[in-house]
């Protein structure tokens, strides 16, 4: 199939490459602009920018595809389909009516939970012991398109970002069997209210609340993980927690209870195992405390 392909960062990488190995021609990829990262401020190109150039293709990053200039440039390539990768950018009708088959979605979720842009981090967070990838056929409401394929995973235990990594290769190869079986699939229109939404994730909650159960504030510490880390504040300086233990333990919310820095949850406690100082290397926490002491009782 002639495919535009258009993804931002590396979750859409495997699924680019993927369609690649399969013989599909890419006539072109659309990615983010490039964006300035590092102490130097300089412009840096998106995860699927580089990959596509590697692979010798034709990169384009508009800022927006609103212009007529834009929308006709899109619609020249005379696609069949066109498959989106957590592009980041909304796309109009008119790009969404270009391809002859139209825009397939890969998205992080199992439709109709978690709409939006932050599936994997909402279902962690929600305790979902499930999630997974739908392939949709796209429309202008928020992932609300008829769903083609879907292929689950467990959830539990998992980081975001080892989570997203196991989705990216789950939705490479399940684009691509949805390709090669589109005449025969009957679209699947989802259920409305059965929807839930994964709204963006802030800095602000990555912030750990010990109020909560510790059940929550470990599933927190997972969700946040890599980015942009779940927190603490000590002495002026800022913590991430990267994994914990749940411990049977209580004290007020927030309190170190032990010498092996065991915080008490608003029930029972955790006890984090891999932390990060700001600036520094993450550490295991024993390592951390044979050279920073953070006393019994101090309340976090």
């Amino acid at each position: 199939m002639r495919i535009i392909f258009m993804g931002t960062p590396d979750f859409a990488v495997p699924a680019l490459r993927a369609l690649v190995d399969a013989g599909h021609d890419i006539v072109a990829v659309y990615s983010q602009p490039p964006r300035p990262a590092g102490r130097g401020k300089k412009l840096r190109p998106s995860a699927v920018h580089k990959a596509a150039e590697e692979l010798g293709i034709e990169v384009r990053t508009p800022a927006s595809l609103k212009s007529d200039e834009e929308k006709a440039a899109f619609a020249a390539l005379e696609a069949d389909v066109a498959v989106v990768a957590a592009y980041g950018l909304i796309l109009n009708q008119a790009i969404l009516d270009a391809p002859k088959r139209g825009c397939l979605n890969i998205h992080a979720s199992l439709l109709p939970r978690w709409r939006g842009a932050a599936p994997v981090q909402r279902a962690i967070l929600a305790g979902d012991p499930a999630t997974g990838i739908t392939i949709m056929q796209m429309e202008r409401g928020l992932d609300t398109g008829p769903m083609l394929t879907l292929a689950a995973t467990l959830s539990e235990g998992k980081t975001a970002g080892a989570l997203t990594d196991e989705l990216a290769d789950m939705g490479a190869s399940l684009i691509c069997d949805t390709l090669d079986a589109l005449d025969t699939l009957v679209p699947n229109i989802q259920d409305d209210t059965d929807a839930t939404y994964a709204d963006k994730i802030t800095k602000a909650e990555a912030r750990i609340d010990f109020s909560q159960t510790a059940e929550e504030v470990e599933r927190a510490i997972r969700a946040f993980n890599p980015m942009p880390g779940a927190f603490f504040e000590f002495d002026g300086e800022r913590f991430k927690i990267l994994a914990a233990d749940f411990v049977e333990a209580s004290g007020e919310p927030g309190s170190v209870v032990d010498d092996t820095l065991t915080i008490a949850c608003g029930e029972d406690a955790i006890r984090p195992t891999l932390v990060q100082r700001a600036g520094k290397a993450a550490m295991d926490t024993a390592d951390l405390l044979r050279g920073f002491s953070i006393p019994v009782g101090t309340r976090l």
